[in-house]
């Protein structure tokens, strides 16, 4: 699937709350409406595009992962039955005054029987069928199954198996049947992304290809570090001689441990940054980055010679 900037096709900048949207797609579907446009193909064309711009950006969830990777790295992720699932536009051209299932008849050259209104671009009559709007555009245009049916399964990984990539075991239930496939982990994959695995599905429909398995990937919480985006972020411990004096700390990574200076005069709370150690940037180059904050700890008990110390210290005006 092309990458298409969807905020472009409906002309509504990045920030467009939701009502902002649905107008600008009310508008921009009444223009284009086949209706308006018999024969108009180039109109066809922007009527399609409209209403898939408008099934991504109108859910939370898919508009998110759309801001996130961009158009292009949204459509690697992403089929077209995934644009269009768990939205109903039938709906939505109803309350515009245009019938849901007419819109198929212009599209897909078929019509409903009792339909006075011919096929879009043809004449003549169409045959008896029932149609689902919203199936109707996860099949991409077409008026018959082309495969069987897809499954979801939910992949769970480690941060270090996302950090790391590799191949991993998966068991499903495809129908009445336990299936059991390795699966190839890009690295730096992120939670709530999409892996699709072309004929992995299920083989329901006689005579065609089996369905997509698609794995819904969840990273699991890391005890050490929390990830935002490519970056790792993380927090240490530090003594309050270590922060006035400076020192050298260990710091855990995705790999190794790392040696980190820390200068002398280190407030609490100071964040410092370890370029290069946050995860890989998912099917690209380099690393994001690591950030560690430190905590001063400021010990509950002190032994008669360090309380000494301490009494010495305050009369210096430490």
């Amino acid at each position: 699937m092309a990458a298409k900037d969807y905020y472009k096709i409906l002309g509504v900048s990045k920030s467009a709350e939701s009502s902002e949207i649905k107008k600008a797609f009310r508008n921009m579907a009444m223009k284009y409406h086949p209706d308006r446009h018999k024969g108009d193909k180039r109109a066809e064309e922007k009527f399609k595009e409209v209403n898939e711009a408008y099934a991504v950006l109108s859910d939370p969830k898919k508009r998110k992962q759309y801001d996130m990777f961009g158009a292009e790295g949204f459509h690697q992720r992403f089929s077209q039955d995934d644009i269009f699932r768990n939205i109903d536009l039938g709906n939505i051209f109803k309350d515009m005054g245009f019938g849901g299932e007419d819109i198929f008849s212009q599209f897909f050259g078929t019509r409903r029987q009792g339909s006075s209104r011919p096929p879009f671009g043809q004449q003549g009559s169409g045959f008896d069928s029932k149609f689902d709007f919203n199936n109707r555009f996860r099949q991409g245009y077409m008026n018959q199954p082309t495969k069987g049916t897809d499954l979801d399964y939910e992949l769970s990984l480690s941060l270090e198996e996302a950090a790391s990539g590799g191949e991993k075991q998966v068991v499903y239930r495809g129908g009445k049947e336990k299936k059991e496939i390795k699966v190839k982990i890009p690295s730096g994959i992120a939670d709530g992304q999409k892996l699709r695995l072309a004929g992995k599905g299920l083989s329901d429909i006689p005579g065609l290809p089996a369905g997509d398995l698609f794995l819904n990937i969840k990273i699991q919480n890391h005890p050490v570090f929390k990830r935002e985006g490519n970056d790792l972020f993380t927090e240490k411990e530090i003594k309050f001689s270590e922060a006035v004096l400076g020192t050298y700390l260990d710091i855990p990574t995705m790999s190794r441990n790392k040696k980190m200076k820390i200068p002398a005069g280190t407030q609490s709370n100071t964040r410092m940054r370890l370029k290069g150690q946050g995860m890989p940037v998912f099917r690209g180059k380099g690393n994001g980055d690591l950030y560690i904050k430190l905590i001063i700890s400021v010990p509950k008990k002190l032994t008669k010679a360090q309380k000494k110390l301490m009494q010495d210290m305050a009369k210096t005006g430490i």
